[in-house]
């Protein structure tokens, strides 16, 4: 590719060919109603000025740095060990992307590769891509991959699956067929007797999050025994970090595992970028999105990584790719490798137990309070829903004036669940933290 600059003459020559004068002609035609910007730019400042102001700005932004937050939803703050930071900053892994010469960045190959293992061990499944952008776009590409295995036109999705996700899907298909239908939730879980008549001989996938985005824990044998009974993909979201203490979705049949890997590694980041988990058996090895990164030996026996499969419109025939997914999250799914590296198997059981522990402490204390109850009654893992008697929103404000981020209000995703509030308590939190809680929470309702 050719960088050399545009001479006057070419630029002249350029705006000949497109019928105007000059550049600002060319603009105004573009956006003749977009007012020029008076920048008012002050004056210039030295590094350490700049540095200071910049710093000044970042203060007024709120986060967990300076609130303590008991805000999930689908983001969660966990503690994130040195390691994950200093391994993803070597320049064997400097790139956030694939590589379109793979093979001269073993670094990142291998990194990838090892992401892959750790996720099959962590989900229970034969296989995993090298990642995805995030858990509501996995979604959305296991739903894909299972109307076209399939060949029906229907998805059936639990209540409890995150409407986020569910809007994502709801774009994937804008323009198709394909019916998604809604298994009403009862207590928080998912009401079985209606997903009976709800699943039938059309239904491509069943579709259920464990824990759900209410947090409650789902009766996923019995849902995933009854998409079987009807030759339908049963697809399980999951919370990666509650794979520490609860079944591998392997165990119960799942198809296909996706979710949010933020959890594994990622800081909150207000909103991105995250890590799209894709998992999913053996028999649709040829037909998941992304690539896939496998070992080999070269011709001299020594180890080496490889892009096994990239079944990808950029490269193999655009009637035979699977996905229009055109890269992956390399950085975020290295931070996770590293992450569950740097734990180990008893390292991360020991979190999921703790995340069990303590949101269940501040569950026992917060419903004692006055006029605050349960929303449901099922099981959850370490987020959960109680029904507040004054709005949510209001007591949020008066929260963060106090130093705490608030729960989710439920109204958000349901106008009927109006004073539902989501709280979530990961690891991070103390003991002294969760009791100040709930006495700014009984000061402000």
């Amino acid at each position: 590719m050719d960088f050399t600059p545009l001479t006057s003459e070419d630029r002249r020559l350029i705006l000949d060919r497109i019928g105007v004068a000059s550049f600002d002609a060319l603009v105004e035609q573009i956006a003749p109603r977009v007012p020029r910007a008076d920048l008012r730019l002050p004056a210039p400042l030295t590094e350490p000025e700049l540095l200071q102001a910049a710093s000044a700005l970042a203060a007024g932004n709120i986060t967990t740095n300076n609130r303590i937050s008991f805000l999930g939803a689908g983001s969660y703050e966990h503690f994130i060990p040195s390691v994950v930071r200093y391994i993803t900053s070597r320049g064997e892994f400097l790139t956030a992307y694939t590589p379109y010469q793979p093979e001269a960045s073993q670094g990142t190959l291998q990194a990838m590769y090892e992401y892959q293992s750790l996720l099959c061990d962590l989900t229970g499944m034969d296989v995993a891509n090298a990642s995805l952008y995030d858990g509501a776009s996995a979604l959305a590409e296991a739903c894909v991959l299972a109307l076209r295995e399939t060949e029906r036109g229907k998805l059936v999705f639990a209540q409890g699956v995150h409407p986020e996700y569910r809007q994502t899907v709801e774009t994937y298909l804008r323009g198709t067929q394909v019916t998604l239908e809604k298994i009403p939730q009862k207590e928080g879980i998912s009401d079985l007797t209606r997903a009976e008549s709800a699943v039938d001989s059309q239904t491509a996938a069943v579709i259920v999050q464990m824990p759900n985005a209410f947090g409650c824990l789902e009766p996923v044998e019995r849902l995933g025994a009854l998409a079987r009974r009807h030759g339908a993909l049963f697809i399980v979201v999951v919370n990666p970090i509650s794979l520490g203490i609860l079944q591998a979705p392997g165990s119960y049949g799942a198809d296909i595992v996706v979710g949010e890997g933020q959890p594994l590694g990622t800081d909150l980041q207000f909103g991105g970028p995250y890590l799209g988990l894709f998992a999913c058996r053996e028999k649709y090895l040829r037909k998941i999105p992304g690539r896939i990164v496998g070992m080999t030996r070269d011709t001299h026996g020594r180890r080496g990584f490889v892009l096994t499969l990239q079944t990808r419109e950029q490269h193999i025939r655009r009637a035979k790719a699977t996905s229009n997914i055109c890269t992956n999250e390399a950085m975020m799914a290295l931070a996770a490798a590293v992450y569950l590296s740097a734990l180990g198997a008893e390292g991360f059981q020991e979190m999921a137990r703790q995340n069990v522990q303590k949101s269940h402490y501040c569950f026992d204390r917060i419903v004692k309070l006055p006029g605050i109850k349960p929303l449901f009654s099922a099981p959850f893992f370490n987020e959960f829903a109680v029904q507040l008697p004054v709005d949510p929103e209001q007591v949020n404000q008066r929260l963060l004036k106090t130093g705490f981020l608030g729960g989710f209000p439920l109204k958000r995703w349901d106008p009927e669940l109006k004073n539902g509030w989501l709280l979530c308590v990961t690891e991070t939190r103390s003991k002294e933290q969760m009791d100040r809680f709930v006495a700014a929470v009984g000061e402000a309702i």
